[in-house]
């Protein structure tokens, strides 16, 4: 645009062009009050409307959770292959529908009662049981929460459950149902079977050239030779830079003494605390405890138990009142303190055992803090280096020219198909694990600027140099592989006959162990399996035929590989008893109420979304979640 504006025609071009875009603004703004749909709203829910970009974020926070949990990124396509935005699109409408439900009937919860959940969830408790601050900043972060933000969202969240639990009150499965599923996972079975491999169906002569050029003609497809693709990727990452980043003592130093009471371990005190509503009260209270009453007693006749009363021991940083932390941190052990107005109310704090702070040596931590660091400044130079390869790029420049003028060095590939594999057949070595670059290039085409992928707090640049398209290959170029195929099939099917032959004269009267003598093969057992279960030597699929096989019936199925076939009669079948009682049937109670629940609150919300009006706009559904770009 700007050398496009340098000269007096390209002045008057770029005012045209301009004043069209303004002209087109001010049409779209004009448009949403009449459609009722602003291009930014994906959804409507009664009165709430979801944002593209608040969906936006949800959605890439759900494939960054997804892909830390599979150790690789997520795309987009996978993602919608695998329906995910469509599962969050109706979870969102779903909480949206609950959170109307919870105006409309005037629920609320206050900060203390949302501050005293946060502080019990043991996701967030430390080492000594008590809750950790920082342990919570961090977890928090970690699925892109501020503090203000996951408090909003746990109130929330607590009126939604106070909803769906009042919807599910009562809900509970019936004997009749745990009976039945009882019976159906527990019932065992035992089996003898005999295996059939390559050894049993006979020598198989090669194939003739006849025969060989007749099953190439009718299996070509299996034989292409797939998509190739050319490209050229550079990798800037935390990781990848800090290689090179080198620390001094000076440097560690300057920073272990600005953060020296960061180190270590804090001073913890053992705290217990009752809050009154007035001070008064809680200056009798005090008067009763210096004549005797103890602390306990005090909280007892308050109707409080243990876990109102005692905070544990815990550092000043945990106590998220600053009074009360003042207070507690200032007394010595055994004392109580004089009334304390709080944040809730009027406290009385009691201290009992008191564990002085840990501070460490320099050198004691000089490695971690050097590592941190370096990560620290190689997360800077990741955004330095980012900027400059965007620059690079903008101006026109491939990813190897762009790097080799940032003096970083470029992989290229020269030819990899959709599964990552060589034209040998081998994986890929030089791409970095967890890096789906390929699948990417495969999205794209020759020519095409494409957008950075996020790897491992940095990014990656890539290129698509070149297609060989895929083809149909020759019957010389895969003699030996189709040979190979060849002869697969024969011994199937040759075992399939053989078997289905068994069969028949097992069901006349024949016995197994004379079938197996007869093929040089040996009967075998499995005794009181479940259908849940993977044993040693048993195909998946004979325990699955077993479980359809009536009692002292013959059947077959296929063994775990191509060459293998499994001839089997069932020897007994056994349904314990169901004992309601059993830890075992609790659990399946448990699972059934939860199932139960699931289904009644789930009828419940889709009502409340038809009541209170439901609207999705498509097109920014789409343009939101990715399909726009096939």
């Amino acid at each position: 645009m700007r050398k496009a504006s340098s000269n007096w025609l390209g002045k008057i071009i770029m005012a045209t062009v301009m004043g069209v875009l303004i002209i087109s603004f001010g049409v779209w703004g004009i448009a949403d009050i009449f459609k009722g749909f602003g291009q930014s709203t994906l959804a409507r829910v009664g009165r709430t409307e979801i944002s593209a970009e608040q969906f936006r974020q949800l959605y890439t926070e759900k494939l960054q959770q997804i892909g830390r949990q599979f150790g690789r990124p997520l795309t987009m396509d996978q993602a919608r292959a695998f329906g995910l935005d469509r599962q969050l699109l109706q979870q969102t409408i779903a909480e949206a529908a609950l959170d109307e439900e919870a105006r409309r009937l005037g629920l609320g919860q206050s900060d203390a009662e949302t501050m005293r959940m946060i502080f019990s969830d043991p996701n967030f408790k430390g080492v000594g049981g008590a809750f950790d601050p920082a342990r919570f900043q961090a977890m928090i972060r970690q699925f892109g929460f501020t503090e203000q933000r996951y408090v909003a969202d746990q109130r929330r969240v607590s009126l939604r459950r106070q909803i769906a639990g009042t919807i599910s009150a009562g809900v509970e499965p019936s004997k009749v149902l745990i009976d039945a599923l009882s019976r159906f996972q527990n019932e065992t079975r035992s089996i003898e079977y005999v295996k059939l491999d390559a050894a049993q169906a006979g020598t198989i002569d090669p194939p003739s050239p006849e025969t060989l050029a007749a099953y190439f003609d009718d299996h070509k497809t299996q034989f292409r030779a797939p998509e190739y693709r050319k490209l050229s990727f550079v990798v800037i990452t935390p990781d990848e830079i800090g290689k090179w980043t080198e620390v001094s003592d000076d440097d560690a130093k300057k920073i272990f003494e600005q953060r020296r009471d960061k180190f270590g371990t804090p001073e913890q005190r053992e705290v217990s605390q009752i809050v009154f509503p007035n001070a008064e009260e809680a200056a009798a209270a005090r008067g009763r405890l210096t004549s005797g009453t103890s602390f306990e007693d005090i909280a007892k006749e308050r109707g409080l138990n243990a876990s109102d009363v005692d905070l544990g021991m815990i550092a000043k940083s945990a106590i998220i009142d600053p009074a009360i932390a003042d207070a507690a941190f200032s007394l010595p052990s055994g004392e109580i303190s004089q009334p304390v107005q709080g944040r809730f109310g009027v406290a009385l704090v009691k201290i009992g055992k008191i564990e002085p702070g840990v501070q460490p040596s320099y050198e004691s931590v000089a490695a971690a803090l050097k590592k941190e660091i370096a990560t620290e400044r190689s997360r800077t130079r990741v955004g330095e280096l980012r900027d400059k390869m965007e620059d690079e790029r903008g101006g026109g420049a491939g990813v190897i020219e762009a790097a080799q003028k940032l003096g970083l060095t470029a992989v290229t590939i020269d030819a990899v198909d959709r599964s990552g594999r060589l034209p040998n057949g081998q994986l890929a070595t030089n791409i970095p694990r967890g890096l789906d670059v390929v699948s990417q290039a495969f999205n794209s085409d020759v020519g095409v600027d494409n957008d950075p992928i996020q790897f491992n707090g940095g990014y990656v640049w890539y290129d698509v140099l070149g297609i060989t398209p895929s083809r149909e290959r020759n019957l010389d170029e895969v003699k030996d592989q189709v040979e190979a195929k060849w002869r697969e099939d024969q011994i199937a099917s040759r075992l399939r006959t053989k078997a289905t032959e068994m069969v028949q004269k097992l069901d006349q009267g024949g016995k197994l162990a004379d079938e197996a003598a007869a093929v040089g093969s040996k009967v075998e057992t499995a005794v009181g399996f479940r259908r849940d279960a993977s044993l040693p030597g048993v195909p998946a699929a004979a325990v699955t035929a077993a479980f359809r096989t009536a009692k002292d019936a013959v059947g077959q199925a296929a063994g775990a590989g191509t060459n293998e076939w499994v001839v089997f009669r069932v020897t007994d079948i056994s349904v314990p008893p169901v004992d309601l009682a059993s830890d075992d049937m609790k659990k399946l109670k448990e699972t059934l109420q939860r199932g139960l629940t699931d289904e009644q609150v789930a009828q419940y919300v889709t009502k409340l979304e038809t009541d209170i009006g439901t609207s999705i706009n498509q097109s920014v559904f789409s343009q939101v979640t990715g399909a726009n770009n096939n």
